[in-house]
């Protein structure tokens, strides 16, 4: 039986089909601490290229992942933090791409390409997705509380400083909270800055799973639609996703691998579960939910399961 650490999935994106993920940064290590962050708050605030983890072994596992032939779209580099902090990123995205033809995706905050040297890291990638949550420092700090060396007015240059010299696709991702970014002065003050922006897509994403402070709330429909006629978004709360997916045989080992980067709610659970011929889903549920180690969130009316 194989246990991947780095390598997990793959996931369902609504984005881009099945995503296989790959995880440079230990759990809770970030240089934001979002209040809808999925994976709670951030537990390790630090903003300096670390070389957490040794680049041969996870390249060493992607390999051994690689041989079980397993369907996936795309190569996601994001799992349990901000990945742009794992030093020799580039390194990275130049060694799965001497062992893959899928695309390379990387999920980012962005705050690191104000670095130039992080920005040349990441031209070799297919698919960047960094987020932009805010028009000014005031919303900066509310929604995405960075580390206190980051600078908002450096983070929007150093995203439209790279979108001029990257060649792949450029994905914008922007979070839509209640009461907080979700009226039309937020969303024409978005528009400016996009204009400055070289970018394909731009996703208006809302609060689906459980945020990582109980305030934080999705905007009315009425306030999303004005935000999709503004600014051509397209709304990901209504993009459909294909099913979870491990290559661990153990079903505990294989939930857990998952919800330590991807919270996966009851139904999810169930299919998932289903899928691999549990008999006894209901006992499987209690185990879970009396796990020490696993924090289980009542939100929006059903159960959600993440790794503490």
């Amino acid at each position: 039986m194989s246990t991947f650490y780095y390598v997990y999935g793959p996931v369902p994106s609504r984005r881009m089909g099945l995503s296989l993920g790959i995880s440079p940064i230990p759990k809770g290590h970030c240089n934001y601490s979002c209040i809808y962050c999925q994976l709670g708050r951030t537990k390790k605030m630090v903003n300096q290229q670390i070389a957490f983890f040794e680049l041969s072994s996870i390249i060493g596992e992607f390999k051994k992942y690689l041989i079980k032939d397993i369907d996936f779209d795309v190569i996601t580099i994001v799992g349990e933090g901000e990945p742009l902090l794992y030093l020799g990123i580039g390194n990275l995205i130049r060694e799965l791409k001497k062992f893959t033809d899928k695309p390379i995706a990387i999920i980012t905050n962005g705050a690191l390409l104000s670095i130039p040297s992080i920005r040349d890291d990441l031209l070799e990638a297919d698919i960047v997705l960094p987020s932009l949550d805010a028009v000014d420092k005031s919303t900066f700090k509310t929604i995405n509380r960075p580390h206190g060396d980051i600078s908002f007015d450096n983070m929007v240059e150093g995203l439209i400083d790279f979108s001029k010299d990257f060649k792949g696709q450029l994905w914008i991702e922007t979070m839509i909270i209640k009461g907080i970014n979700d009226n039309k002065n937020f969303y024409l003050r978005l528009k400016d800055i996009l204009k400055k922006i070289n970018y394909e897509r731009l996703y208006l994403n809302v609060p689906v799973r459980p945020p990582a402070e109980s305030f934080v709330l999705p905007p009315s429909n009425e306030s999303l639609n004005e935000a999709i006629s503004i600014l051509g978004g397209i709304s990901i709360d209504k993009l459909v996703s294909e099913g979870f997916y491990s290559e661990i045989e153990d079903d505990y080992k294989a939930i857990l691998s998952i919800i330590k980067r991807h919270p996966m709610n009851q139904f999810e659970l169930k299919t998932f579960l289903e899928k691999r011929n549990n008999k006894d889903i209901d006992n499987f549920l209690k185990r879970l939910s009396a796990d020490k180690n696993i924090e289980v969130i009542d939100y929006k009316n059903y159960m959600t399961y993440r790794l503490k």
